[in-house]
This record gives structure tokens, C-alpha cells and sequence, in this order.
């Protein structure tokens, strides 16, 4: 059917009302804690919601045999998937005419950190200042949650996608994107791909790499007053010893940018966060064992495991350099992320679709950024050849204190989500229709 600009306002006013039920049903989202190994309960509900709003529902539990051997397979060594369950809703057209979609968004939230800094308990969400506050409110169940909203607002003027849509809800983006991969085992496939990620309403051209690191490391317990007589090894002293010999492949990585196409430019590409350190069981003891969790960024187009042997090479020139370490190295593995970057080549149809709507809505050209961080987009555009795009509301302080998104940009991004989803899977009316 016609795509005009009456069309257009109509769909605009109908995300206008339909926020006030957007926040509503975003805030439910926040109340639940979907930390990991929490997520089944968060699962159930959006089951229940898509299904309750015309989606032939797909709910299962992730089998990590069932994913291990495919490409992008991120390492899972400390954790089960007893609660690690996807939620797919699809919608089909009557005639399909337009391109599919696949929207994918996480509902898997990182842990809230300090809890008593939080102005209001993390998982209670609470709207001040045009923002909503909450883990998870921004990265990234308002996405999430935005895009439904974008389609109930087709609906409510009584139109659908003329093409296959596949909503998929997912769990594990933060810590190895298994969530994503599972949905590919699955057999989900589609023209193009919206990641509802909160970094603004700008088109993400490119992303990063990752991987996680673990290292075990095995002290010799004594006594503390038996130190000053060079008896004993610390395992946290040693931990500590090591961490700034893996800090410097950061410097030397960004080196690397000067010949990147894509992050010559940026200023700092590549991260190495200490992201974990524990270790000792008794203050008057001389810690017995120690354990470091880094993150580690790598720059798109690296080979991630000529990676792992330069990070391997670095931990070995930190143990010949320590007498005790020479002979004791610690236990090194890879979990969790293991992440190639991706770029979305300028030039691809969904990119100049989601301009349009964007120009639409914005009253200007679309902008287009690079990160430093991760997403699942690059499953499907490293993996099944389907051009990823990101884009999304505006978070403040994603994995901090007090996170929060940005509700006129949450407003103005489902808009355009809308106008998208209209052009890029085309039109078909539809009877009886309301919001949901």
C-alpha cells in the first residue's frame, strides 16, 4: 500500500499515544532482576506479552551442545544455563511484499553494583527529569521495549508489516552473546536486522572485539608475620604483579589503529579493564589463591587467536620476571566473550531506510558512529550475511549507578523505529485493530 506522508503523521501520532503504555510496560521490564542466572522469570513475561499481542511465540532453553561448535560460539567455563531461555515472537503478513526483519534486543542485565548508592533500589524503576532510572532501563529493554511499541503503533492505525518480523528476546549479550548465536542454531534468518542498543540515535558503522580473561593464581600460604623472612608467596601481591604487564598490550593495541579504516581516527579504540580481583580467605594470613577477570578489546579485524597467544606470551614475560611465578604460572583461560568486530559497510539499503525515517523524524540527516563497545549485531552480520544495523535512545551510565535513558530520545527513536519498520518491511492493512 501507499507509504505517503499522511501515513507517516498517522504512525507519529500513534507512538504519541501509545508512550504513556511504552513507559508502563518498560518499567515492568525493569522490575524484574535479570542479572545472570536470573533471567527465566524476565523470559516468561516477555513470552506471555508477545503472545498476547498476535506473535506465534518460540520459547526455549539455550543447550550449550547445541551452539558449541558454530562460528562465534563464545567459551562457557564458571557458569550453567538451568535459567539461560530466548523468547522469538514472529509476526507473518498475509502476502509477504516486503523485506523481513529480525529485532533483536537482551534482556540480560549486569549486576547493579553498590546498591545503597542508588538513589531508588535498582530494580524499582523511577522517571525524574524526563529520564527513567533503573538497570537495565537503558541497556537495553527500553529498546527492547520501543520497538513492540513501534509495531503496536502500525497496528493501532490499522496497518501490519508486509513482511516477516522476528522479535527476539534475548539473554547472555553481556557476557558471550550466546543468546544471539542460539537464535541462528535455531534457524531465524531475515533481510535485515535492527539492534535497539542504547548509544543514541546515530547508526553504529562499527564495533570492537572481546574476549574475557581469567587468571587463577596460586600463592603459598604462611603466617603473616612470617613475610619479612621471604617465606611465602601472595597470591594477590602476585596478581598484582602481573596486571601491568597485560595493561601495556592496551597502549600497544590503539597503536595499532594508524592503519585501520575504519578506527584510525578514534581515540582510544581498545580497552583493558581489570574488571575482577579476589583473593585470601584470613587478613593474618598470606593469601593461599587469587583470581583476575579482565576485559579485553581487540580491534576489528584482528585474528582473536594470535590474540590469545600475545596475551599468553605476556603473562609467561611476567613470570620470568618474578622467581616465584617462574615456577608456579598461573592458570590462564578464555571465557566468556570471544568477539570478532564487525563494520556495517556504508552504502546498505537498511542504513539508507533507517535515514530516511530518521531524517523524518529528526528534521535532519542520520549521523553515524564508532564504538568501542560490543553487540550482538555482528552475529548476523559476520555469520548469516545480513546487514546489522544499531540504533538506539540515548542511556546514561550503562553498567554505573543510577542508569537511566533519556525518555524524549526513547520517544523520538520509537517514531522512527516505526517509519522504519513501515518502509523497510512495506504495509498491509489489517481489521479490528487496536492498541494493545
Amino acid at each position: 500500500m501507499k507509504f505517503d506522508a499522511t501515513i507517516r503523521q498517522r504512525i507519529i501520532d500513534a507512538v504519541d499515544a501509545g508512550f504513556d503504555d511504552q513507559l508502563a510496560f518498560t518499567a515492568d521490564m525493569v522490575r524484574f532482576d535479570s542479572t545472570r542466572g536470573n533471567e527465566a522469570a524476565m523470559q516468561q513475561f516477555m513470552a506471555d506479552a508477545l503472545r498476547a499481542r498476535g506473535y506465534a511465540v518460540d520459547h526455549w532453553k539455550i543447550e550449550v551442545d547445541d551452539i558449541k561448535d558454530l562460528r562465534g560460539f563464545a567459551p562457557v567455563e564458571f557458569v550453567d544455563y538451568a535459567q539461560a531461555f530466548n523468547v522469538v515472537g514472529t509476526l507473518t503478513p498475509k502476502e509477504v511484499k516486503g523485506r523481513s526483519l529480525i529485532i533483536n534486543g537482551h534482556v540480560d542485565v549486569v549486576p547493579p553494583c553498590d546498591t545503597d548508592r542508588w538513589t531508588t533500589p535498582p530494580f524499582q524503576p523511577r522517571i525524574a527529569e524526563g529520564r527513567m532510572y533503573g538497570r537495565g532501563a537503558g541497556d537495553m529493554k527500553s529498546g527492547l521495549a520501543a520497538a513492540i511499541y513501534a509495531i503496536e503503533a502500525l497496528k493501532a492505525v490499522g496497518l501490519a508489516p508486509a513482511a516477516p518480523i522476528f522479535l527476539q528476546s534475548v539473554v547472555e549479550e553481556e557476557c558471550t552473546g550466546n543468546g544471539a548465536l542460539a537464535c541462528i542454531q535455531r534457524g531465524y534468518k531475515a533481510d535485515g536486522a535492527l539492534v535497539p542498543e542504547p548509544f543514541g540515535a546515530s547508526i553504529m558503522r562499527a564495533e570492537v572485539g572481546l574476549m574475557w580473561l581469567c587468571l587463577d593464581i596460586e600463592g603459598d600460604p604462611q603466617h603473616a608475620s612470617a613475610a619479612f623472612q621471604n617465606v611465602g608467596a601472595n597470591a594477590l601481591e602476585k596478581a598484582i604483579h602481573i596486571w601491568p604487564f597485560i595493561k601495556r598490550l592496551e597502549d600497544e593495541w590503539n597503536a595499532r589503529k594508524v592503519n585501520h579504516p575504519v578506527y584510525k581516527d578514534h581515540p582510544h579504540p581498545v580497552r583493558v579493564n581489570l574488571g575482577k580481583l579476589a583473593g585470601g580467605d584470613w587478613v593474618s594470613s598470606v593469601p593461599a589463591k587469587a583470581r583476575m577477570e579482565i576485559r579485553l578489546g581487540v580491534l576489528e579485524g584482528e585474528d582473536l587467536a594470535a590474540i590469545r597467544q600475545e596475551i599468553r606470551d605476556r603473562v609467561a614475560e611476567a613470570c620470568a620476571a618474578d622467581p616465584y611465578l617462574a615456577n608456579h604460572p598461573p592458570k590462564i583461560t578464555f571465557h566468556g566473550f570471544m568477539a570478532d568486530g564487525y563494520v556495517l559497510e556504508p552504502g546498505s539499503d537498511i542504513e539508507a531506510a533507517m535515514g530516511r525515517a530518521h531524517e523524518t523524524v529528526f528534521g535532519e540527516p542520520v549521523t553515524s558512529s564508532i564504538s568501542s563497545a560490543v553487540t550482538d549485531a555482528r552475529y548476523f552480520g559476520l555469520y548469516q550475511n545480513t546487514p546489522s544495523i544499531v540504533y538506539g535512545a540515548t542511556c546514561g551510565l550503562p553498567h554505573g549507578i543510577d542508569e537511566y535513558v533519556d525518555l524524549e530520545s526513547l520517544k523520538q527513536v520509537t517514531r522512527t523505529y516505526a517509519l522504519f519498520i513501515a518502509e523497510w518491511c512495506g504495509l498491509e492493512p489489517i481489521q479490528n485493530a487496536g492498541a494493545s
